[in-house]
């Protein structure tokens, strides 16, 4: 098959593109489609070329291996559906899809109930993910062509996402543009920061909502999509998340996992061209550590 490459695809090395794309879907995939031969513009070409943007790149897309996951019973709260995608707003402590270590009990076995399909074999439907304990709002695919159009709404930032972030500290401006790229840390697997091999361009946007004695109360709306975005640029900016013991912020005000909740999605429907705008209010466990950490100093 053949496939243009966008104009904001400039400076991407040949094996991250073809993961990107529905058609492929992952690294592993990548390696065994460059191994068959990858032509751009007519010339085949090693994994780490650096594309221009505007090339015609031409593969053979690698088969598909066969679903086979089972579907689990879960009490999932589907904030909206239609033929071709559902919106679940996740709870936090649940993981997206199957890893190492998570083989049953991820969001995609309780999803597989309700018809999600398209993608990898492994996370069907899936086209955006949220950290394990970060809850809120995922929108997933029901077909192989609301797949693609999706991811194609993703690649383009039109996928709006709003996250509800309590942080500890105080803003030096009631709003603000972090522009730093991320990838896996250097000296840490399980992290992933700005000191990095991979560097991969991150944009969050921020403004203050509420501003507590120890805290602040942020909504943050994410550009761009990259593991750990937003703990990442608001530790980043010295600003961290509150209860983030990854970033380095001890558990405090109740909390068991950090204050990170995806609150709202918009996006134009890539089939019907209406526009979807879901919202979903704070889980009790933030609920409490919010008034908490409103309660004045002694």
């Amino acid at each position: 098959m053949k496939q243009r490459v966008p104009e904001d695809a400039a400076g991407e090395r040949l094996d991250r593109f073809l993961a990107s794309l529905p058609e492929v879907g992952s690294r592993g995939s990548a390696e065994r489609v460059l191994a068959e031969g990858v032509l751009v513009d007519g010339r085949r070409e090693v994994k780490s070329h650096r594309l221009a943007g505007g090339e015609e790149v031409e593969f053979e897309p690698p088969e598909r291996a066969q679903p086979s996951l089972s579907p689990e019973e879960m009490d999932l709260r589907i904030a909206y559906e239609d033929d071709h995608l559902v919106v679940v707003d996740k709870p936090a402590g649940l993981v997206v899809h199957p890893a190492p270590g998570h083989a049953t009990g991820t969001l995609v076995h309780g999803l597989l109930a309700h018809d999600v399909a398209g993608g990898e074999a492994d996370r069907p439907g899936i086209v955006h993910r949220l950290d394990r304990d970060t809850s809120g709002l995922m929108v997933v695919a029901r077909s192989e062509e609301a797949h693609r159009r999706l991811q194609a709404v993703v690649r383009r930032r039109e996928l709006e996402r709003r996250y509800l972030a309590l942080v500890v500290g105080r803003p030096r401006s009631r709003s603000g543009r972090i522009e730093a790229s991320i990838g896996r840390d250097r000296r840490d697997p399980m992290r992933h920061s700005l000191d990095t091999e991979t560097p991969r361009e991150a944009v969050t946007h921020f403004e203050l909502v509420e501003l507590l004695p120890r805290h602040a109360l942020l909504d943050v709306r994410l550009e761009t999509g990259r593991t750990h975005q937003i703990r990442v640029h608001l530790s980043a900016i010295g600003l961290p998340v509150a209860g983030d013991l990854v970033y380095g912020r001890p558990l405090e005000l109740g909390l068991e996992r950090q204050f990170l909740h995806a609150a709202s999605l918009a996006f134009t429907h890539p089939f019907t061209e209406e526009r979807i705008e879901v919202e979903s209010p704070l889980p009790d466990d933030l609920v409490s550590a919010l008034a908490k950490a409103r309660r004045p100093l002694n």
